[in-house]
């Protein structure tokens, strides 16, 4: 049987040693080359060791302060429908409820953003086309666990009430229900997710260890005329959330 990686070892002994509660949620661990030296591996080792535990939310990595073991915190469950997008309130919310949570998200506008070469291919305008950017942080109990950017062609909603995601007489609505009100009826979605590791950003603002396994969902809504009207990059963090697609079936 091939001898455990290093890193797996050390992984292994400071898990056990949280579960023999020599450690508790809150307790500050000790410094990696102190770690290193009793247990006679490197720090690198140490480190990649803590950023195992990280990702599984056993250890919290606090910037400039040190590694400490993280509380209990419940994954949660995060539907993707769109039948779900469709109905009054939102699924978000009722995904942090159905768990004991507070759901609730801050967000960001900018009105006139020249779309990237990425993202104009996915709404299909040009290069440098302006778009309404808005960015999302989705909290559970004031914590955040998702994020989200979403780009608007700015001329399909500019000059209407719904050119604001989150301003206006329809904020928060969603994209469905804001495009309807302009008489732009949004028939379906196309969602691609891929895993990767969180960028220094994403792992600062959402808690997590810097290249731990996010899912990146890339999302566009597409008219019933076939024309993308919203596209946005969904960052699902793995430690504190488990994806769950429901698929409506049509009778």
């Amino acid at each position: 049987m091939p001898e455990q990686p290093p890193y797996l070892r050390i992984a292994d002994t400071l898990g056990q040693r949280i579960a023999d509660h020599e450690w508790t949620p809150g307790d500050r661990l000790p410094s990696r080359a102190q770690i290193a030296q009793e247990c006679g591996v490197g720090e690198n080792v140490v480190r990649r060791a803590q950023e195992l535990l990280i990702s599984q939310g056993v250890l919290e990595g606090r910037a400039g302060s040190g590694t400490y073991v993280a509380e209990p915190r419940q994954r949660v469950r995060v539907v993707r429908s769109t039948a779900r997008e469709q109905r009054d309130g939102s699924p978000f919310r009722a995904d942090m409820k159905a768990v004991g949570k507070q759901g609730d998200w801050e967000s960001r506008t900018e009105a006139k953003v020249p779309a990237p070469t990425d993202i104009a291919a996915r709404l299909g305008i040009a290069e440098g086309d302006l778009c309404v950017r808005t960015v999302y942080e989705f909290l559970a109990d004031a914590r955040p666990v998702q994020l989200s950017t979403s780009w608007e062609p700015h001329d399909l909603t500019a000059g209407t009430l719904v050119v604001l995601p989150e301003g206006g007489p329809h904020a928060g609505a969603g994209v469905v229900n804001r495009m309807a009100e302009i008489g732009i009826t949004v028939s379906h979605a196309v969602e691609q997710p891929e895993p990767r590791q969180a960028t220094g950003e994403e792992a600062s603002i959402l808690g997590i260890q810097k290249a731990a396994l996010v899912t990146h969902i890339r999302r566009t809504y597409y008219s019933d005329e076939g024309r993308p009207v919203e596209t946005a990059d969904i960052i699902v963090p793995a430690a504190h959330c488990e994806i769950v697609y429901e698929i409506p079936i049509n009778r």
